[in-house]
């Protein structure tokens, strides 16, 4: 049903490069392309080779980079007079804007990509754009409105073949069931996107969804040792592709699944490797995930009680902030259950140590 996965923001003459490429690899080689483009005068290869510079970077955790490099590509687009090229610039724009946090900037790309990748007929670009926005309203904890979108975009994926997309969507979904509660339908999920994946190649798809299937291992079974064994196999896929954003949330389950365990010595470790991670890349919201987790365990640890209030005060007005709603509701029960009968005045005297 599904062939081999592809990877379509390589365009141009990177055509050639796998959905499995390092990401070091893809930036020499697209940053080559674009420089030969940009002196022959060529402003639509100069344009889809930027894409995949753009994508390198922001993959590497290069915030500022790709930022430069998706606007430079929507540039040499718009010269070109090429429509579905600025349509991929825009998406790649979108989808930086909600790793970095910026959620209303990224729907607002992401509504254009979509928009002009249905006028320059690219159906490929415009189901990106619209996984981009569900993706987006699903981080953002807004299931019910972003629920039925995913649904669509799995089944319109399915009817194409496209295994990647399809792994994409199975994994959006897993993750909101998890989320839910509903642990057997998410695990369900998860395996059959980490099947399709490793069918159709698609390593980084595959990693994502063994990260899910450990989450849903610790929590609904209790059994540690699998799931750190299925991340430590993810952590593999992330490393040879260089995926860092994926290694951080990798170390950040990893954490999560320590700390369920009562291992609370060795989560704090993985949490604070995880946040460093984040604050190197610029992503808040796995920053702030870190951040909880971290919280958490250093109170299973000892740590003073107005201490941690503080900290899940001031993380809980960060999350407002950002809008993160399920995260938020995650940070209000830490704060039930490790700060009842904490004053403002204690979390005051916390600050002030």
């Amino acid at each position: 049903m599904y062939g081999k996965a592809s990877a379509p923001e390589y365009q141009g003459a990177l055509t050639t490069l796998s959905v499995n490429s390092s990401l070091v690899d893809v930036l020499a080689a697209g940053t080559e392309r674009l420089r030969a483009a940009e002196r022959s005068g060529q402003r639509g290869e100069a344009a889809r080779s930027g894409l995949a510079v753009a994508e390198a970077h922001r993959r590497l955790g290069q915030v500022g980079d790709a930022d430069r490099a998706w606007k430079a590509s929507y540039r040499a687009a718009r010269d070109a007079g090429d429509t579905a090229a600025m349509a991929w610039a825009l998406w790649s724009g979108g989808t930086l804007a909600r790793q970095r946090g910026a959620f209303a900037l990224a729907r607002r790309l992401l509504g254009l990509a979509a928009e002009l990748g249905e006028h320059g007929g690219d159906i490929v670009v415009r189901g990106y754009s619209l996984a981009g926005l569900a993706e987006t309203g699903r981080i953002q904890g807004d299931y019910e409105a972003v629920g039925r979108l995913h649904e669509q975009l799995l089944a319109e994926a399915r009817r194409r073949g496209e295994a990647r997309h399809t792994v994409w969507a199975l994994e959006g979904i897993a993750q909101m069931h998890r989320n839910s509660g509903a642990f057997d339908t998410a695990y369900d999920l998860f395996e059959e996107a980490a099947g399709i994946a490793e069918r159709a190649e698609d390593r980084r798809g595959h990693a994502w969804a063994l990260r899910g299937l450990a989450d849903v291992v610790s929590v609904r079974d209790g059994d540690t040792e699998l799931a750190l064994a299925l991340l430590s196999e993810a952590e593999t896929t992330c490393r040879a592709m260089n995926l860092s954003s994926a290694l951080a949330y990798n170390h950040k389950m990893r954490g999560n699944v320590l700390y369920r365990a009562g291992r609370c010595a060795q989560a704090r470790d993985l949490y604070e490797l995880a946040l460093d991670e984040f604050r190197a890349m610029g992503e808040p919201r796995g920053e702030a995930l870190a951040r909880l987790g971290l919280a958490k365990s250093l109170a299973r640890l000892g740590r003073d009680r107005a201490e941690t209030a503080t900290e899940l005060a001031d993380l809980a007005r960060t999350l407002d902030r950002i809008g993160l709603r399920h995260a938020r509701e995650m940070v209000t029960r830490a704060q039930e259950e490790f700060c009842a009968g904490v004053s403002d005045a204690d979390e005051g005297e916390g600050t002030a140590r």
